[in-house]
């Protein structure tokens, strides 16, 4: 390695070698480097699952155009319902080919084990699957029998394999909002944040299920467009046809990615986790400082001979920089390692989305490189101040 790092730099690695001559201090400095990494690992983690629970029901759809009340209407969930003239309306237009309500609410499902989990029911027409995700427009149809539905496997806090063998012709019964419902086949969709499952029924079983709901009421509105046509541009000549503040009209990766946006910004879970990850650089950073301040404190006589010798400012710093880089580089790797099985074990024990993204973990190792970096340059102050007679 020495030799490697003397080609490398043009000079002994003398960094490097001030690293290795105090074992405990350098394996202290990495086991601080990679818990701060963990720190910053788990925190992106938890906000790339909350995106990610985010754009799991978006990703049902695929739909042209989406259309959303203008009131509460930040996320897919929580949105006031709309009327459904708004369909027949969006209809007139000449590039609207089709259309179809959806609609939504929460129920509680009490497994009879102590256990019990919040479900998100979608109620859409069962022949309706040209707007759907390709995998549901096969099951959609069987939930045209009435008191049937589609239950979500990866549903958290409930035994879903009774319902894996669930077909049309043996349902699986289950109760729902004390009725009698049953499973006529399984999707697997996952919960995150904001609920533990979905559960897709027909409309008319919905409205069993909520029998406060009314087919005039749906939740969104799903539009298809012509070949060709520009959602952007339909979509804003039908905000138009409509009374000023009556519906919003997006395409549904732009009402995905506005809604992701709120969460992350506006939402206090959001803003928790992007605390955290500052929290984990800045432990990051303060221990790299103390670690590199106490390198530059134990050598200050070294420094003080070479910067006699002539060595200017630019020399140490480099040396400084090198031991920062070499910690950084090292120390991450048991970070990314410890993180991998702490994101392996809480989506083993919680069915939230959270997996590691190549993208995620070369924007954490170059922070970490900043970080330390940092680190480096501040720990120089002290050198950078003191002249070579005070320094003997």
């Amino acid at each position: 390695m020495t030799a490697f790092l003397a080609r490398l730099l043009g000079r002994l690695p003398i960094g490097y070698l001030q690293l290795m001559h105090n074992p405990g201090r350098l394996v202290a400095a990495l086991a601080g480097v990679a818990f701060a990494n963990v720190l910053v690992f788990v925190q992106l983690g938890l906000a790339g699952s909350m995106a990610e629970s985010v754009a799991i029901p978006y990703r049902l759809f695929q739909p042209d155009l989406l259309i959303l009340s203008p009131l509460e209407s930040e996320t897919l969930s929580d949105a006031s319902t709309l009327p459904r003239q708004r369909l027949f309306q969006a209809l007139v237009h000449p590039d609207v080919t089709g259309g179809t309500p959806i609609y939504m609410a929460r129920s509680t499902w009490l497994s009879g084990q102590d256990a019990s989990s919040s479900i998100q029911f979608f109620g859409l027409a069962p022949d309706a699957g040209e707007f759907f995700h390709d995998a549901l427009a096969g099951p959609l149809v069987s939930l045209s029998l009435s008191d049937t539905a589609l239950v979500d496997t990866l549903t958290r806090f409930v035994d879903m394999r009774s319902f894996a063998d669930a077909t049309p012709d043996a349902p699986v019964p289950f109760e729902m909002q004390g009725r009698q419902l049953g499973a006529v086949g399984t999707v697997s969709i996952g919960g995150g944040f904001g609920g533990d499952g979905v559960f897709l029924v027909s409309d008319q079983t919905f409205f069993h299920l909520f029998p406060g709901r009314s087919s005039a009421t749906p939740s969104h509105i799903l539009l298809a467009l012509a070949p060709g046509a520009d959602p952007g541009r339909v979509a804003d000549e039908l905000t138009r046809l409509y009374p000023p503040d009556t519906v919003r009209i997006r395409p549904v990766t732009t009402a995905m990615e506005a809604e992701v946006r709120y969460q992350m910004t506006e939402r206090p879970t959001g803003l928790i986790f992007a605390f955290g990850v500052a929290i984990g650089m800045v432990v990051g950073i303060v221990i790299a400082y103390q670690v590199l301040s106490a390198d530059v404190a134990d050598h200050l006589r070294e420094y003080a001979t070479f910067k006699a010798l002539g060595f200017r400012q630019g020399f140490f710093v480099g040396v400084i920089l090198e031991e920062a880089i070499i910690l950084a580089a090292i120390g991450f790797w048991p970070g990314l390692v410890f993180s991998q099985l702490f994101y392996q074990a809480l989506a083993y024990l919680t069915n939230i989305p959270i997996f590691m993204t190549p993208e995620r973990a070369v924007a954490v190792f170059v922070g970490t490189i900043l970080a330390c970096a940092l680190s480096g340059i501040l720990a120089m102050r002290k050198l950078a101040a003191a002249q070579p007679a005070d320094l003997f």
